[in-house]
């Protein structure tokens, strides 16, 4: 099997593991049991849990960096920052195995050197959807919006309704919070 696939494989049972059991319950050697391989193979590719995990945030993540590069490059426009939403929501959907293992391993998340690089990603993305002239109301809409969406992530898989459309109602009202920021403050 080539090297890629692997890796990604590991990625993909720890992360079933850890969302299952916890982070901290799970060790190298269930990994390595679950994959049928040996601790030995596990090793060659990584050395600790918790290089598991940043390979996974990394890779899941990737996306949203590659939003935030784009986004630095656009126009200070509604348009723009309308964009950046919709951008962002389809990161999330990609990375949706990584939300759930945060949500269900907080105190481990914040003890990675992970949490702190995934707060630098949402302080950026932030401030790229706001102006700092905005009213602090406004400035309020454009932050909840992100968290619009997280929580979308999270809580909306407890209501009843098709999975596609409660995606796109979450990126609507998103969408139509920076919008309403947008109005408010040039209107």
């Amino acid at each position: 099997m080539a090297r890629g696939n692997t890796r990604q494989r590991i990625q993909d049972v720890a992360l079933e593991l850890f969302a299952e059991q916890g982070y901290e319950k799970t060790s190298l050697r269930e990994i390595a049991e679950h994959l049928d391989v040996t601790k030995a193979a596990l090793y060659y590719h990584f050395k600790t849990k918790e290089d598991i995990v940043i390979s996974l945030f990394r890779d899941l993540t990737r996306p949203i960096d590659e939003l935030i590069a784009w986004a630095e490059q656009q126009p200070r426009s509604l348009e723009a920052k309308q964009e950046i939403l919709r951008r962002y929501h389809a990161a999330l959907i990609g990375a949706a195995p990584l939300f759930r293992f945060m949500q269900e391993n907080q105190a481990t998340v914040r003890d990675l050197s992970i949490g702190e690089t995934f707060k630098e990603r949402m302080v950026t993305l932030t401030q790229l959807i706001q102006e700092p002239d905005f009213p602090m109301a406004d400035r309020v809409r454009c932050i909840s919006a992100l968290f619009t969406m997280h929580a979308g992530m999270f809580f909306m898989q407890h209501v009843d309704g098709d999975p596609e459309e409660k995606r796109a109602a979450v990126l609507e009202v998103a969408v139509d919070l920076v919008t309403r920021a947008h109005q408010g403050a040039r209107g």
